[in-house]
């Protein structure tokens, strides 16, 4: 007995060993990704994917994996050249602004179906925009007290590492939570979802990098996306254009002017395309599922009602008396 629980014991650590090892490699790769598509290269990263992946491995599998994060991190902070105090330090704070974002969502009963407008709230405002601030606030300190930026850049660098993780969050999160569930659907939908998908990116590169302002052509196709597939879908979608739309800024593409412009836009922009795809889809599923629930009722209701219409029309039948 004590042999077989040793090795449960020892097969749930491997398990999480190996959890931790993909969350690492999965971060510094990503950050890989993150870097390329920089607006200013090294630096400026509008859609930093590795805190996506922190925030869904933490609510698929729970805080023990933090540890994949801190590998991830450090090894993606000393690829950049950052001092290691520096480095240490943006660590810290890349692996807290996930476990915060974790904890928040946990403690108010967040679902990672994403199937209510409560959960995509949460995910908006206590996983993105608040838990952010943290890695953004640490980040920032990190590099002033590493020389490697001014005091007065502080306010700049925080806000635009705030707004890469937040949207990092807001964008691949939904993703990696509910689109790896399987499909069951009929050949002709799967055809419509792809057919949707194709569209979506064709549109999304040619609206990106076209002179003509033509940015809101996408929202059709999210819209679409949500009401007849959700984040199955939907999610995808939303990855597809604010990739597009980093990489042709990133071209030079996207907006004229300076780069805080350019950054307002695509942040904006991006940021609209998250929200639609992830509130409309939630909202969406929260009125299916209501539907279903009011359908089961009734289906309830008229069962129990011709229950009792046959019974009394059986007692009706016992009082009857047979002719003498």
């Amino acid at each position: 007995m004590c042999a077989q629980v040793q090795h449960v014991a020892v097969n749930a650590a491997l398990r999480t060993a190996a959890t931790i090892a993909a969350v690492a490699v999965a971060y510094f790769a990503t950050a890989q990704v993150g870097l390329v598509l920089a607006l200013v290269k090294g630096q400026v990263t509008p859609l930093w994917l590795p805190t996506g992946i922190s925030v869904a491995a933490l609510l698929m599998t729970g805080r023990r994996i933090w540890p994949g994060i801190t590998l991830g991190a450090f090894a993606a902070n000393i690829s950049l050249g950052a001092p290691l105090f520096s480095a240490l330090l943006i660590t810290a704070g890349n692996t807290a602004a996930p476990l915060l974002a974790w904890y928040l969502l946990t403690r108010f009963g967040f679902r990672p179906a994403l199937d209510r407008l409560k959960d995509a709230l949460l995910l908006v405002f206590a996983g993105a925009l608040g838990a952010m601030l943290v890695s953004a606030f640490v980040g920032a300190v990190a590099l002033r007290l590493g020389g490697v930026i001014a005091w007065h850049e502080v306010p700049a660098v925080m806000s635009v590492w705030w707004t890469g993780d937040a949207m990092g969050v807001l964008v691949f999160t939904p993703l990696l939570l509910t689109v790896p569930r399987q499909w069951n659907a009929a050949p002709r939908r799967l055809a419509e979802a792809a057919a949707l998908l194709v569209t979506t990116a064709a549109l999304a590169f040619f609206v990106t990098t076209t002179e003509l302002r033509l940015l809101f052509l996408v929202f059709p196709m999210l819209i679409w996306a949500a009401l007849r597939f959700q984040h199955a879908i939907a999610a995808p979608c939303a990855v597809i254009i604010s990739v597009a739309a980093v990489m042709a800024a990133a071209s030079g593409h996207f907006a004229t002017g300076d780069l805080l412009t350019t950054m307002i836009v695509l942040q904006a922009f991006n940021g609209s395309v998250a929200l639609t795809g992830l509130i409309l889809s939630a909202i969406t599923s929260e009125r299916n599922e209501a539907r279903q629930a009011i359908e089961r009722a009734c289906e309830q209701l008229a069962e129990t009602v011709a229950r009792y219409q046959d019974v009394g029309a059986r007692k009706r039948l016992g009082r009857v008396v047979p002719p003498g």
